[in-house]
């Protein structure tokens, strides 16, 4: 990887040999792979079998997950409500991190989070809010800083039942 990012330092008009760039390449490669860990995590290892068996039925949520990808930074919304297992509430922010730390499209990330956390705790239903602003859309292109990218993926019983659904949302502040 790190002759790549000499190769495209050299592609932008620079000399991977000067000083001040002499340790790009390598610390360029570990910055790359470090955003893209969530290629390698592995979401067994990540829940790491914190599901309670509680007889819960009654909607979880965690709100404001700050995530950050390639992309720019997000805020995510996650609720679900349980099939009596409920599962560790900081095991849903890692599970939406796997995700993130990938190449990835707010829209596709919005569903991977909503489905890992269907198969992993089998609920009633799941509903994951993203809150988007893009640097893509900021610094180039239309350069609409201000523009914020809402996704929505409702799974189960948030996408059959519309009080259920409102009821997330109004919880999340998506009520506006």
């Amino acid at each position: 990887m790190q002759g790549a990012v000499r190769t495209l330092l050299e592609c932008i008009g620079e000399d991977p040999d000067r000083d001040g760039l002499l340790d790009t390449p390598s610390r360029y490669s570990k910055a790359l792979l470090f955003l893209t860990k969530g290629y390698h995590a592995n979401l067994k290892d990540i829940v790491n079998n914190a599901l309670f068996h509680e007889g819960h039925n009654d909607m979880v949520i965690v709100k404001d997950i700050d995530i950050s990808s390639l992309c720019e930074h997000h805020l995510m919304h996650i609720g679900y409500i349980p099939s009596n297992t409920v599962i560790g509430l900081s095991k849903l922010p890692r599970v939406a991190e796997v995700f993130a730390r990938r190449l990835q499209i707010q829209e596709r990330l919005t569903k991977q989070v909503a489905h890992a956390i269907m198969e992993i705790i089998k609920p009633q239903g799941v509903a994951v809010v993203m809150e988007s602003n893009h640097l893509c859309m900021a610094m180039r292109g239309v350069e609409k800083a201000s523009a914020m990218t809402l996704t929505s993926c409702m799974l189960g019983c948030f996408e059959r039942k519309s009080k259920t659904r409102k009821e997330f949302m109004h919880s999340v502040g998506m009520n506006r």
